[in-house]
């Protein structure tokens, strides 16, 4: 039964194409409990300073260069598992990203609801 479990787990983290899935914070660590999931942060940098999620690389959103930087640093072949601070940015993330063919889940509370919900920070 375990196995079956974490195998709907993961297979339900894939991304649609073209689109990217919001998912609460259980989910969402469900998803990137996977190692080929790219966990990115686009908070700032001084934001991600304070804690991240462990692992996760940071690219700020709100600067101009995010997409060349992205598309730079991303690989298009793994699923990326954006978050922010409140959810409002990694939307805005997950839109650029998907416009940009890369599979992409998004976590709807962002790194609020992540620290809320008990979940590991890195500082």
């Amino acid at each position: 039964m375990g196995i079956i479990t974490l195998l709907g787990g993961i297979l339900g983290c894939k991304a649609q194409s073209a689109k990217f899935q919001s998912m609460t914070v259980n989910d969402f660590e469900k998803c990137i409990a996977d190692t080929s999931v790219v966990r990115l942060d686009v908070r700032t940098v001084e934001e991600y300073s304070e804690g991240h999620i462990s692992k996760a690389l940071n690219i700020d959103v709100l600067r101009s260069d995010f997409k060349s930087k992205a598309i730079a640093q991303l690989p298009k072949s793994k699923t990326i598992a954006v978050y922010c601070r409140s959810g409002k940015r990694s939307k805005r993330a997950a839109t650029i990203l998907s416009d940009n063919g890369f599979k992409v889940i998004d976590l709807n509370t962002g790194f609020n609801g992540w620290v809320a919900a008990g979940k590991a920070v890195t500082k």
